[in-house]
């Protein structure tokens, strides 16, 4: 559950922990259920405690009989059941799938919460509250309760997100541009010639042949892409703070946030690629029981 730590940046990381409580929020045993459009990634909480992850790919038409059965298969991966689980927590880009996990909860008598502009306790100052991401608001969430703000979550996804939280801890906005994978199979889709290539970096930017040359304008070319937006999104948010752009933090997550070619941006604290199951779990605690989780942040 603990982030990659930089050294450059001296990160600090929360350990994250459910405050105990009364009443009917139950933190023993709480899935968390991010719906993206290519995974569905669960994340099982015992006692405030992420104890596993697991992945598979989004089936965007399943019926409710096949999510929940994806969903039991994956709890058995790690010897849990929905038998154990007190509560659901989730987050999804795929209404369709919403509503089915909405059906698996009332039959199994499960309390779920699912995350919207109405339940993320976020103020959202952006010209359309509706329109933004679920698991870009717990995101936001998850970063300005445990690594503080201002902050910049980039999440390297289907789509590649840059979502601001301001000093405030209110959500502010972002930057979203086509994601690593989506260009480069649209390029190999649409090409007559050009090969689907392993995402590596090259040693040099002039590729001497198509591979490598791929590899510079793909890998190279969206370093620089992530670099230049992360550069003047830290600029527009430390100015509207008042305070030096390296006082704004930096979190990178997502399902390629740990490749290589991430760990080599400029001015990252962090790699988390749990951060949106952490939010889900922060929500769940902050909404269900009422109270923030107490966040043991480290000396």
């Amino acid at each position: 559950m603990v982030a990659q730590t930089l050294p450059h940046r001296g990160l600090i990381l929360a350990d994250v922990r459910f405050p105990s409580c009364d009443g009917p929020y139950d933190p023993r045993m709480l899935l968390a259920v991010d719906i993206g459009n290519t995974n569905v990634t669960t994340g099982l909480f015992r006692n405030g405690a992420l104890a596993a992850t697991r992945r598979a790919t989004t089936h965007a038409r399943a019926s409710a009989d096949e999510l929940e059965h994806l969903l039991d298969a994956l709890l058995r991966l790690d010897d849990a059941s929905f038998a154990d689980v007190s509560a659901i927590a989730c987050c999804s880009v795929v209404p369709a799938l919403t509503a089915a996990l909405e059906t698996i909860a009332g039959r199994r008598e499960r309390a779920l919460l699912v995350a919207t502009t109405g339940t993320v306790p976020l103020a959202i100052r952006v010209d359309r509250p509706a329109e933004v991401g679920a698991d870009r608001l717990v995101n936001a969430l998850a970063a300005a309760r445990i690594h503080g703000t201002p902050a910049i979550v980039a999440d390297f996804g289907t789509a590649t997100t840059f979502d601001c939280v301001a000093a405030d801890g209110a959500f502010v906005g972002g930057a979203i541009a086509p994601g690593l994978e989506l260009g480069l199979e649209a390029l190999a889709a649409r090409t007559a010639k050009l090969p689907r290539v392993e995402l590596r970096a090259p040693d040099r930017a002039i590729g001497r042949d198509t591979v490598g040359a791929i590899q510079s304008g793909t890998i190279l070319g969206y370093q620089a892409l992530a670099d230049g937006l992360i550069a003047r999104i830290r600029g527009e948010l430390a100015d509207a703070s008042g305070i030096d752009p390296g006082g704004v933090r930096v979190i990178l997550t997502g399902g390629l946030s740990a490749a290589p070619w991430a760990r080599a941006l400029a001015g990252v604290d962090a790699i988390d690629p749990e951060l949106t199951l952490k939010g889900l779990a922060i929500l769940h605690a902050e909404v269900g029981g009422g109270q923030p989780l107490e966040l043991g942040l480290p000396t």
